[in-house]
Parts: structure tokens; C-alpha cells; sequence
């Protein structure tokens, strides 16, 4: 399939799952499913997570495996809360990338120099971030000192002197609040479509712009220029590479660095959300980040739409304020959707050749869709009958929800083929 067949495919499948969406919510009346406060929430959450995937992302192309993503969102939001009460918002920026691509430093050391494996010092990175930032605390956060005086504590920052300005997006967001309206109708798709729109183009973040740029940026060099092609020859065959003419030790510990910046700067905007860095505020996003890429197949794409759909449920989730009614929604819409996929395999398996011959395949393909049925089903039974779950369980239902993906998604993903391989120049491969 040809890229702009994929792009278009992509943009159809967008529209189905709006589509698909809007409908749950008028069968549901859970209007938050796309209201426009969902959807800003979602854009918020799913930042920070992208933005781990994507340092994940230039890691492992490289062929070096960073699990310790957390640990550098970790010195990120360290270091961004510490020179933003300071110097204000632009400091915080550039203090958090740089305490991110500290921790990235510290990893290529270990991995590319030394040769340790690269589970084992990402789990050090996970450890070391934690501890570092809560040593440095105690030291410059403690009592008596001049951060102590503007309301730090061992586990919080003061509050920063100036966050990232919030902006609206031209045209969509000038004049009247027509999206606003549109949205307060909740006509059929329509409204859908405006509350979307609204919640996305409304009081952005400016630092969510940034994000959402370096997802095309980072595609373009990694796979429109001839660096890009040096990286990834790294991840893919490192010898070869070598054979070559490239730096691959250069090239790895690049890679890395900017894999703990972009981390760092997830920490960042956590920072500027919460308007102060605060011990344990990452909450395990970096791990997210990390599944959200491997989700996404190690390309940009793949990690935005695992990044949102982690945002989305997320948002969801705190919209709905201790009611779980519209998490219940859930099972109407996974119920749809294996409705859509028996739809798909029925459409598959039977395939007319000639006019009055038809092509039937294997049984296995019929037991696949036999439990697809029943699960759709389940899932159907479980929306009519259950009208509130447990607040612990709606807690947990982002993290399930990926879970679930990942599980699915995991029967189509190919990893770099030298991602973890320890590379040493000259060797015999």
C-alpha cells in the first residue's frame, strides 16, 4: 500500500471511530464522551505521555533500549520546577530538557561505553531519578533556606514565577463561540464534531503546540534525511552500518540524549500544569510513554494514537467526576466495535470469485469470530446491567484500556532488529 493510501486509510478510520463515537453517545446520553472539556482534558494528559514515547522513539530506533524514561521525566520536572521559581518559564524549559538529557547521557554512558545491558540501566535511571531529585531537595528545599521562605517543601517547589502561555488556534477560535453553540445542541455528529474541535483548538497550551509539532519533525528526520537513515541503520544492523562509514557510537549516543530530552521536557510540562514540581507527579507516565510507542510500532503515528487513547480515557475518567457511568460506555463502544470486526472478517473469509462460486476459509477464522460474537455480547449484557462501577476500577480503566490495546496491537509489531543488541566496532556479527 502506497503512503498516501495508508494517510488516507488513516483518515478514514479517524472518521469511522468519530462516527462510531457520536453514536454510543446519543444510544448512551453521556455527553461528555465528546464534550469539549473531554477532549482538552485528553490533549493535556496525553502530552506528556507522548512526549516520553517519542524520546522512546529515538532511543530504539538507535537500537537502545530506554526504560528509564520515568527517571528522566523525573530530572525533568526536578530541574524545570527548581530554575522556574527562579527565572520563569523559559529557564524551567531549557533547565528540565537539560536534566532529561542528563539521565539520557547517563544511560549511553552505561549502555553504548560500557556495555551494560540496557534493561538493567534503565531500571538504575528509574531508581537514580527518584533519588537524586529528592537528595537535592532536602539540600536546597529544606528548612531554612530561601526556597523554604517562598513555600517549598522536601516533596514541592515553589510555585513558579510564569507558566507557558495559553493561545486559542486562529478561525476556529475567533469571533462568536459558535463551536460552543454547535456543541450545546447535541445534534448527531454534528455537535460531536464541534466539541472536539472546540476542546482541541481552545485554550492550547502553548507547549501542546510544540508537542504536536515535533511528531511530523521527528518523521521527517528520522525518515526524510540521510541522518535519519544513519539512525535507524544503527537499530536495524549496527555492523552494517559501521561497514558503512557511520558513527555508530556517535549516532547511539545522540540519540539517547535527545530520547532524555524530550522526556525531560514531558516533565516540563507537567511542571507548568501543576504550576510546580511535586515529588512523584510523573505517576508512572514514562512507562505509558513507553507503551504508547511500542503500541505505535515505533513510528510517530502509531505513538500519537496510543498516546491519545490513553489521553482520551484518562480525560474521560476525570470528567466524570466519581460517576462511572460514562466509563460503562466503554463496553457499548468495545461492543460496537467487535460488531464492526465480525463485519470485516465475515466481508474477508467470504469472497466470491466467480458469480456463482464462493470462497469459504479455515474454521480457525470461524472460531475467531465465534468469540468475537460472544464477547460482543458480554460486553453488551455488561452496559445494560451494570450502572455504576467501582471508583477503584474506574480508576484503573486507562491503564486497562491500554492494556487491552497493547495485547491486540502486540500480533502486528516489529521492533528494530538490533534494539538492545550490545554493539562493539569491529566485531564479527
Amino acid at each position: 500500500m502506497s503512503r498516501v493510501g495508508k494517510y488516507h486509510l488513516a483518515l478514514l478510520g479517524v472518521a469511522a471511530l468519530i462516527l462510531l463515537l457520536s453514536l454510543v453517545r446519543v444510544i448512551s446520553g453521556q455527553d461528555d464522551l465528546t464534550s469539549s472539556g473531554t477532549f482538552n482534558a485528553a490533549l493535556l494528559l496525553a502530552v506528556p505521555i507522548g512526549l516520553a514515547g517519542l524520546g522512546g522513539l529515538w532511543a530504539e530506533r538507535a537500537g537502545v533500549v530506554n526504560i528509564g524514561l520515568e527517571g528522566m521525566m523525573v530530572l525533568g520536572t526536578w530541574f524545570a520546577g527548581w530554575a522556574g521559581y527562579q527565572w520563569g518559564a523559559v529557564a524551567a524549559l531549557v533547565a528540565g530538557l537539560l536534566g532529561g538529557a542528563l539521565g539520557g547521557l547517563i544511560h549511553a554512558i552505561a549502555t553504548v561505553t560500557f556495555g551494560v545491558d540496557h534493561i538493567i540501566s534503565g531500571v538504575a535511571i528509574n531508581l537514580l531519578g527518584p533519588g537524586i531529585t529528592r537528595f537535592l531537595s532536602e539540600v536546597l528545599y529544606g528548612e531554612g533556606t530561601s526556597a523554604s521562605a517562598k513555600g517549598a517543601g522536601i516533596t514541592t517547589s515553589p510555585a513558579i514565577s510564569s507558566g507557558a502561555p495559553e493561545v486559542s488556534l486562529p478561525v476556529l477560535s475567533d469571533g462568536p463561540d459558535l463551536l460552543g453553540k454547535l456543541e450545546s445542541t447535541h445534534w448527531f455528529l454534528l455537535s460531536d464534531l464541534a466539541g472536539i474541535l472546540r476542546g482541541l483548538t481552545h485554550d492550547v497550551n502553548a507547549l501542546i503546540i510544540l508537542a504536536v509539532l515535533l511528531l511530523p519533525v521527528t518523521y521527517l528526520v528520522l525518515w526524510r534525511t540521510s541522518f535519519g537513515l544513519r539512525l535507524r541503520s544503527a537499530g536495524e544492523n549496527p555492523w552494517a552500518a559501521e561497514s558503512l562509514g557511520v558513527n555508530v557510537y556517535r549516532i547511539k549516543y545522540l540519540a539517547v540524549v535527545v530520547s532524555g530530552a524530550f522526556a525531560g521536557l514531558g516533565g516540563v510540562f507537567l511542571v507548568f500544569v501543576s504550576n510546580k514540581y511535586v515529588e512523584g507527579q510523573t505517576q508512572g507516565r514514562g512507562f505509558i510513554g513507553l507503551a504508547a510507542m511500542i503500541f505505535g510500532n515505533w513510528r510517530p503515528g502509531g505513538l500519537a494514537a496510543g498516546s491519545s487513547l490513553f489521553g482520551y480515557a484518562s480525560g474521560l475518567q476525570l470528567r466524570s467526576s466519581g460517576e462511572a457511568n460514562a466509563v460503562t460506555t466503554f463496553f457499548l463502544f468495545g461492543a460496537l466495535l467487535l460488531v464492526v470486526y465480525i463485519a470485516l472478517q465475515i466481508r474477508r473469509l467470504v469472497v466470491p470469485s466467480q458469480p456463482a462460486d464462493i470462497v469459504v476459509r479455515g474454521v480457525k477464522d470461524y472460531t475467531v469470530i465465534a468469540a468475537a460474537a460472544v464477547g460482543a455480547l458480554l460486553l453488551f449484557w455488561l452496559w445494560r446491567t451494570v450502572e455504576t462501577l467501582p471508583g477503584e476500577f474506574v480508576f484503573i480503566t486507562p491503564h486497562v484500556l491500554t492494556l487491552l490495546v497493547l495485547l491486540v496491537a502486540s500480533q502486528r509489531l516489529r521492533m528494530p532488529k538490533a534494539d538492545g543488541v550490545r554493539f562493539r566496532r569491529g566485531d564479527q556479527h
